[in-house]
Parts: C-alpha cells; structure tokens; sequence
C-alpha cells in the first residue's frame, strides 16, 4: 500500500450525533415516554439515567462505550465507585 493509500485509510470520520441534534422521536427520553421501556436499548435506558453526556460524545455514546468497556451492563454493575469516576462524563 503506498503512502497517501495508507493516509487516506487512516483519516475516516466518525459521525456522533447528540441528542439534541437528533429528531424528537428519535430520542431516548421522547422513546421511552412513546413507546415504553421495552422499545429501548441498554445503551438508551443507561443514558437516560446519565442525563447529559460530555463535550463532543453524547448521553447515548458514553453509555455505549461504559457498556463496551464493562463487558454489558453485568460487568459495569460490578464495577468499583472508583473505577466509574475515572471515567471522562462519569467522575
């Protein structure tokens, strides 16, 4: 592979929206209120109790990546006091 191949490869955008750029009915909070607790995600039901995400990653994506860090909810549930304040949205 040559060299503008590789940086080109290693320079994709990753698009995450945030809530309040997302439409009304597709939110978390007007979801759950719509549709009831079954029609969301843990990743949705988590954020909801997170209430606001940090500068740049939303609610819903700094649930994603506690669940993806803690193995699912089993593991983050485990998860020590100090381990979750480390953590950037979190502490």
């Amino acid at each position: 592979m040559d060299e503008q191949a590789a940086t080109v490869q290693e320079t994709h955008a990753v698009y995450l929206p945030m809530i309040r750029d997302m439409p009304l009915g597709e939110r978390p909070r007007e979801r759950l209120q719509h549709y009831g607790v079954g029609a969301l995600s843990t990743a949705e039901l988590l954020a909801i109790l997170l209430r606001v995400g940090v500068q740049g990653v939303s609610a819903v994506n700094l649930a994603m990546g506690l669940l993806s860090r803690y193995g699912g909810l089993g593991g983050l549930v485990q998860a020590s006091f100090a381990e979750l304040e480390q953590t950037r949205g979190i502490g």
